[in-house]
């Protein structure tokens, strides 16, 4: 689990998180929600510790980041695994060099045990004769797997996904986003995504947190947002027609 109390975070004066407590839930899909300038990107950069709140504190299972030494924040990296925007792929690596990179840089296991790793990760995520071709060589939602496959290879307690879905066809997105899901609950991972699709928050939403100009607005389940009176999340979700008639089919049936 990891922790948030109360933090605030300022650039040049202005301030973009205001006082946000919250948890983030183990064996759960977490997502941070918010329209583009909200603080959502701020909060999930201070919670990798490449922003520091001026004010507050952040956890990771009882460990309270700010207080950490060097050395033991470094051993808390190894600990957490990460899916960028972009995939962020070595162009020059195979898919299989990609996944083990990790391996290589942070552990000390044998070019063996790395390969029977990455072997493991490349088909848990469902990457059939991918292993010796470059990014270059594979789909947009193949590319995602590696990521992921990179995130997880590592065995990371904590799992940050910056925007999984970004540039995905939507039937590949929610593959994408089952597929984190899947990871999340089989291996008991405490997972934060960066989101502004709609269509996981209502696919892969267990816990969802939504931030309105550095506050925290609203946080819930995917089934709570059908039943909030809290206008904030309800403008900002059911500004399309689409949601608007699931919100009216949901409470039909309530």
């Amino acid at each position: 689990m990891i922790e948030v109390k109360n933090i605030e975070k300022s650039f040049d004066g202005v301030k973009i998180l205001k006082g946000i407590t919250t948890t983030f839930e183990t064996g759960k899909t977490n997502l941070i929600i918010g329209q583009s300038g909200s603080g959502k990107t701020v909060l999930l950069k201070s919670l990798l510790g490449i922003f520091t709140p001026e004010v507050g504190t952040i956890s990771f299972d009882g460990r309270i980041y700010s207080e950490l030494s060097a050395d033991e924040k470094r051993a808390l990296r190894t600990e957490i695994g990460m899916v960028f925007q972009g995939s962020a792929l070595f162009d020059s690596m195979t898919v299989e060099e990609n996944v083990g990179f990790p391996l290589k840089m942070f552990t000390t296991k044998t070019p063996a045990e790395i390969k029977e790793r990455v072997n493991f990760v490349i088909q848990r995520v469902n990457l059939i004769n991918a292993n010796h071709k470059m990014p270059s060589e594979i789909s947009g939602g193949m590319q995602k797997r590696v990521a992921i496959a990179r995130a997880i290879v590592n065995n990371p307690k904590y799992l940050f996904c910056d925007e999984p879905n970004s540039g995905l066809d939507p039937k590949t997105a929610i593959l994408i986003d089952n597929l984190i899901q899947e990871i999340t609950e089989e291996y008991n991972i405490t997972t934060v995504i960066n989101t502004h699709d709609m269509n996981s928050v209502m696919e892969i939403g267990q816990k969802i947190i939504f931030i309105k100009e550095g506050v925290l607005a609203w946080e819930g389940s995917k089934k709570d947002i059908f039943k909030t009176d809290n206008e904030a999340i309800v403008d900002f979700v059911y500004s399309s027609n689409l949601f608007k008639k699931i919100r009216k089919a949901q409470n039909k049936e309530l």
